[in-house]
């Protein structure tokens, strides 16, 4: 079976340290909730990993999804939440033909 695998590079834009704890929160619970709704759709969650060294971004998170579509839907919803204000971001997509949930 293949599945698409969604590499997610991101960093806090520096505004976002400017928001209270509590703010942060409730931005945060609302990307949870983008992120279960994937995952009730089929998506897996492979893991978010802070990156050492030099690089530009902070964290990276893997996802596999079924298709492009799932993927790019599931990154339309993490906008329309707001997401992409907030942090800085990179995303790549590649097809894993032997991935094992």
């Amino acid at each position: 079976m293949n599945t698409v695998v969604w590499i997610h590079y991101a960093r806090p834009r520096p505004h976002w340290y400017a928001l209270c704890a509590t703010d942060q929160a409730a931005h945060r619970s609302t990307w949870a909730s983008v992120a279960a709704a994937s995952a009730e759709g089929g998506a897996h969650h492979v893991g978010r990993y802070h990156v050492r060294g030099q690089h530009d971004y902070e964290t990276v998170e893997i996802w596999q999804f079924a298709s492009a579509e799932r993927a790019a839907d599931h990154w339309a919803r993490l906008t329309a939440a707001g997401y992409n204000e907030w942090f800085a971001f990179a995303n790549n997509l590649g097809l894993a033909t032997h991935v094992q949930p």
